[in-house]
């Protein structure tokens, strides 16, 4: 089958714990036929959704890692599977792309996951939907709402709705010290809707990634720890990435949603858990794959395979 992977340039993918990168590989080693090309490259022509994509042969263990070929104009539903996987932030552009991909789909195309169902989903704002799952949390461009909010718990976070990584992420502690800088820098003096929540002292025991593939559960997290003094467990904020099998709770909040964000639509989804906590439902390009993959057993990516080929049998 082809697989088309519409994602960030190749030059840019971290090679030794790529997600994406683990994805073509399996699917190579399967017999599948790669194909690449950026968000930039998808067009609307002559009534259909093309993408000017290239063959794509990931050379394992060797530099450069992958050989493209001459550029071709392809439909979208030429393909098997197209496989959305351009890393945040959630601009106009990425928006704009997901429209086309909508438009793919309705032409036919298979495309993962299904980008009306990316735009339904906000990463930070779509845990609202599960709140007796969640901590308490606060939605508002507010001063005043988020000063009674601290006023009430004391210790909390606020963080932006568009960040990945960890980025714009800020702890409040009981003192309130810079709350209303906080607020109204991230905030952009109330342009910007913040997400605030109560602090979670289980962050000391990780901010815990558990992926969903296909409706079913990968059994094994990765506790992401933070370190020194940070407060945020992300990797790209130098949190530690430990695989861990899931907790009874993690596994029970897993398990209720995995089935019916498929049913949605959403085919991968990576969804934060800290001490038993929603915190995050991520549908863009979640990742771990290879982490939980090495330090567990658990082949992540070949679980990935198996389900995407069942679903396009």
């Amino acid at each position: 089958m082809d697989f088309l992977f519409i994602a960030d340039p190749l030059e840019s993918f971290k090679i030794k714990k790529d997600s994406t990168l683990a994805m073509m590989k399996t699917a190579q080693r399967a017999g599948h036929r790669l194909w690449f090309c950026q968000s930039n490259n998808l067009l609307w022509n002559e009534s259909l959704v093309t993408a000017d994509c290239q063959s794509l042969v990931v050379e394992i263990g060797s530099l450069p890692w992958f050989e493209l070929g001459v550029t071709e104009s392809r439909s979208l539903d030429s393909f098997a599977a197209v496989f959305f996987r351009t890393d945040p932030p959630f601009n106009i552009e990425y928006l704009n792309t997901t429209w086309l991909l909508s438009a793919a789909v309705r032409q036919g195309a298979k495309v993962f996951n299904d980008p009306t169902a990316i735009r339904e989903h906000s990463e930070k704002l779509s845990i609202t939907e599960f709140s007796h799952l969640i901590p308490a949390t606060l939605v508002t461009r507010e001063l005043s709402a988020v000063e009674i909010f601290h006023k009430k718990y004391g210790d909390i976070i606020i963080k932006p709705l568009d960040g990945m990584g960890g980025m714009g992420v800020f702890r409040v502690t009981p003192d309130g010290l810079n709350l209303a800088s906080i607020v109204e820098t991230l905030g952009e003096n109330g342009a910007r809707t913040l997400m605030v929540q109560r602090f979670i002292p289980e962050i000391n025991d990780g901010d815990k990634r558990v992926l969903l593939i296909g409706g079913e559960v990968v059994p094994f997290a990765l506790a992401r720890i933070p370190q020194g003094n940070e407060i945020r467990g992300n990797l790209a904020a130098g949190g530690k990435g430990v695989a861990m099998a899931l907790t009874s709770r993690e596994l029970e909040i897993a398990e209720k949603l995995a089935p019916l964000l498929w049913s949605r639509g959403l085919f991968l989804v990576g969804i934060d858990l800290i001490g038993g906590y929603l915190t995050e439902i991520n549908v863009t390009s979640p990742t771990c794959f290879v982490e939980i993959a090495e330090q567990s057993g658990f082949d992540v990516s070949q679980f990935w395979l198996k389900s995407i080929e069942k679903v396009l049998a």
